[in-house]
C-alpha cells in the first residue's frame, strides 16, 4: 500500500491554478496576434485595395464569430451534465464572441482597435492573477484595471461631440457600480469572489481610489490623465506586494 495515497490528487490540485493561468496567457497571446494582424493589413495598410478587401473580410469574420458563438452556447446548454465538455463549449462560445465582436467593432469604428489591443493584455493578466493569487488581490487589481480602462475612455472621448454624453453617463454608472461593490463586500455578499477569510481592505481601497479618480475625470481630462498614472502606480505597487507575499 502506498505511503501517500492522496499525493497524486494533491499534486493535481496544485497544478490546476498554473494550468488555468497558462490557458489565459496563451489565449491572450492569440487574441492580441489577431488584433495586430488586423492593424497591420487593414487599419495601417497603405494599399487601398487591401483595405477594401479586408473591409469585406471583416464581415466574414463577424459571421463566422457569430456562428461559433451560437454553437458554443448550444453546446454549453446541452452538455450541462458533463463539466469538462461544458467548459470547453463555453470557451468556444467566448472565442466566437471575441472573433466576431472584435471584427464588428473595428468595422464600425477603427479607433476601437486601440482600445481592444489594451483590453486584451489587461484581461490576460487579470486571468493569470485570478488563477494564481489570493482573491482579495485578484479582485482589487481587477477593479483598478477596469478603472484604468474607464479613465482612458473618459480622457479620450469625454468631450467628443458624438460620444461625450454617453461617456459621461458611463462614468456616473461606473462610480455607482464601484459603490455597490464596496457595499456588497461590506455585507459579505460577494462570497464567490471574496471568501469570508479574505481581507476586504484592498477591495475598499481599490473602489475608493477608482471612484475618486472617475469623479475627477468627469470634470477634467487633465485630471483623468494624472489619475491614470496614479492608479497605475498603485496597481504596480499592489502587484509587487502580493507577488512577494505569494513567494
Amino acid at each position: 500500500m502506498p505511503k501517500h495515497p492522496n499525493s497524486k490528487s494533491k499534486q493535481v490540485k496544485r497544478d490546476e491554478p498554473m494550468t488555468g493561468a497558462m490557458k489565459f496567457f496563451l489565449a491572450g497571446c492569440v487574441a492580441e496576434l489577431y488584433l495586430l494582424i488586423i492593424r497591420r493589413f487593414y487599419v495601417k495598410s497603405p494599399d487601398i485595395v487591401k483595405i477594401l478587401w479586408y473591409d469585406r473580410y471583416l464581415w466574414v469574420l463577424l459571421g463566422v464569430g457569430a456562428a461559433i458563438l451560437v454553437a458554443g452556447v448550444v453546446g454549453g446548454l446541452l452538455l450541462r451534465g458533463d463539466k469538462k465538455k461544458r467548459t470547453i463549449a463555453w470557451c468556444v462560445a467566448a472565442a466566437g464572441a471575441f472573433l466576431g465582436g472584435a471584427a464588428g467593432l473595428i468595422r464600425w469604428n477603427a479607433s476601437t482597435l486601440t482600445l481592444l489591443t489594451v483590453v486584451v493584455p489587461v484581461v490576460m493578466v487579470l486571468g493569470v492573477l485570478w488563477n494564481l493569487y489570493d482573491r482579495e488581490c485578484a479582485l482589487s487589481l481587477t477593479i483598478l484595471g477596469a478603472s484604468l480602462i474607464a479613465l482612458w475612455i473618459c480622457r479620450k472621448q469625454m468631450y467628443s461631440m458624438f460620444l461625450g454624453t454617453y461617456v459621461k453617463i458611463f462614468a456616473v454608472v461606473y462610480i455607482l457600480v464601484l459603490i455597490a461593490v464596496a457595499l456588497l463586500t461590506k455585507q459579505g455578499k460577494l462570497k464567490k469572489l471574496l471568501p469570508a477569510s479574505a481581507d476586504p481592505l484592498p477591495v475598499y481601497v481599490a473602489c475608493g481610489l477608482s471612484a475618486v479618480a472617475m469623479l475627477g475625470a468627469l470634470f477634467s481630462s487633465i485630471v483623468a490623465y494624472y489619475a491614470m498614472w496614479a492608479l497605475a502606480i498603485v496597481v504596480f505597487g499592489l502587484a509587487v506586494y502580493y507577488t512577494v507575499k505569494q513567494l
